[in-house]
Formats: structure tokens, sequence, C-alpha cells
């Protein structure tokens, strides 16, 4: 999944797949460093997790977010 969202993301372009580790363009939500690294990518973001959904953050729900 993360693979077709980036390219999504890239209009097509494979090569920010093929340069840039998965854990850089989607990182862990649920770990500190992938939060860490989440924030610091520019907008539109990916990331990745597999909480519950009921252990999101109420925020969430009021976002524009994308699921």
């Amino acid at each position: 999944m993360l693979e077709i969202l980036s390219l999504i993301l890239r209009d097509g372009d494979p090569s920010w797949c093929r340069s840039v580790p998965n854990w850089d363009r989607g990182p862990w939500l649920e770990t500190l460093l992938g939060l860490r690294r989440a924030r610091g990518n520019p907008r539109p973001r990916l990331i990745s997790s597999h909480l519950p959904v009921h252990l999101f953050p109420t925020s969430f729900f009021n976002s524009k977010a994308k699921v």
C-alpha cells in the first residue's frame, strides 16, 4: 500500500520510491521516532500505522486526513 500511495503522491514517478526508504516515506505513527519523522515530512504526508482505530487521537477524526 505504501508503494501505491507513494506513486500517487509523486504522480507515478518511481524515483522517489527507489531513493527514499519506506520508514522515511511513511513513518510509523506509533513510534516516537516515526512521529518525529512524520512531523518533519512536507505535506501531504504518508503515515503508516497498525493501531486500532479506537487508539487514534480524537483530533484525527476532525481533520481532513484520508484513510
